[in-house]
């Protein structure tokens, strides 16, 4: 089974990630996996740390000459500011964050011990994981785009119809929106937040493309897609709510309203993914009963503003119980560009270790040579 773990602090020496379950064989692009860690740096409303860090991987094990091994990957990316035993305690808990019931939860005095953990900056590597399992994805046409749908209230209403515009337009958007309509509101919010010591929060979605029919399984609660994909988003920081297809707005329609319509091809049959089989709407987000049905998946996660203020919110001293106002820690306006860039990441990797449970095998050539076997039973 494709499974990864991260360790490190936000200011310790390095963060690092092993990655278990990946097939020998593949092309592992270095370079690539930089990239990813430089757009989760940047977009409007990040702090003074990314001005610090320039994140690049080192891949410590699992890999030769480029070439995956089927053995245990091991990612490194190093903290330039490792400075975690020399800053100073927190005993001033910030409303929102790990602080108070993560000293409750470990017997702690010092909330640093829980907040460098909790921190953000344990994003990073997941970001490298996505960025190794995107690349295994691509290998069967899978491709996995995450972008900013709104921030602060400013939502946008567009539907994607040409991806390759819309990965355009999120690359020289400086909050990585793909509507250029809502951009500019967008950023002069950030500015104003940002001038009252405030933050913002936002709405992201993630979209997948190229998915077979079949990934998920409905025969046990843990295996559905739709929940592990929920799970694994809302397993990043910040994030609050997650929802697929049309998500919360099932709840004020009627049956005939939501459900995508089943229709046939057969001119498509010896082409598609589905075997001819098709659909002109796409409420359920490209999963029906836990299982992957050929259309897109989208996922939507809704981020809360981050809980560290450069006007702290009221809380109380660890130590002597009085009133305080909370401990200010460098920190973003906002996060939420940099927070789809991880999301994506985890709806890729959520994707690819479906795909390898389907499809496993030691090696990628056995993992195609099943693919493509399943692909030809369902088209004929």
């Amino acid at each position: 089974m494709l499974y990864f773990k991260t360790a490190g602090e936000s200011h310790g020496k390095c963060l690092i990630a092993i990655i278990e379950g990946f097939p020998a064989g593949v092309f592992i692009d270095e370079e690539f996996i930089n990239k990813e860690l430089k757009r989760r740096q940047g977009g409007l409303g990040r702090g003074g740390r990314m001005q610090i860090e320039e994140d690049r991987v080192e891949i410590l094990s699992g890999v030769r000459k480029n070439i995956t091994l089927g053995s245990p990957i091991c990612l490194m990316v190093k903290n330039s500011d490792y400075t975690i035993n020399e800053l100073h305690a927190v005993t001033k808990p910030r409303p929102g964050h790990a602080d108070l019931p993560g000293i409750i939860k470990y017997g702690q005095e010092d909330a640093r011990n829980i907040l460098e953990r909790a921190s953000a900056r344990e994003t990073a590597t997941r970001v490298a994981v996505g960025a190794v399992v995107k690349i295994l994805l691509s290998r069967f046409g899978i491709d996995v785009f995450g972008y900013v749908k709104g921030i602060g209230g400013i939502n946008s209403d567009k539907i994607i119809k040409d991806m390759d515009i819309a990965k355009k337009n999120r690359e020289i958007s400086q909050v990585y929106c793909i509507d250029q309509d809502i951009e500019r509101d967008i950023i002069e919010k950030i500015k104003q937040t940002a001038e009252k010591g405030d933050s913002l929060g936002g709405v992201i979605e993630v979209i997948a493309h190229g998915l077979p029919v079949g990934l998920g399984n409905h025969t046990q609660w843990d295996l559905k897609l739709d929940a592990r994909l929920a799970h694994a988003v809302m397993s990043v920081q910040a994030i609050k709510g997650v929802e697929l297809g049309l998500g919360f707005l099932v709840s004020n329609k009627f049956g005939s309203e939501v459900h995508d319509e089943i229709f046939y091809n057969q001119s498509s049959q010896d082409k598609s993914l589905t075997g001819g089989f098709q659909r002109y709407t796409n409420n359920a987000g490209g999963i029906e009963g836990g299982i992957s049905n050929g259309e897109p998946i989208v996922v939507r996660a809704y981020m809360k503003p981050i809980p560290t203020l450069i006007k702290p919110l009221r809380s109380v001293n660890l130590l002597t119980k009085e009133p305080i106002t909370a401990s200010y820690e460098r920190s973003d306006v906002c996060a939420v560009p940099a927070a789809s860039v991880v999301c994506e990441s985890m709806v890729a990797f959520e994707i690819g270790r479906a795909l390898l449970e389907k499809f496993g095998g030691d090696s990628i050539d056995e993992v195609k040579r099943n693919y493509d076997g399943y692909i030809s039973t369902i088209r004929r």
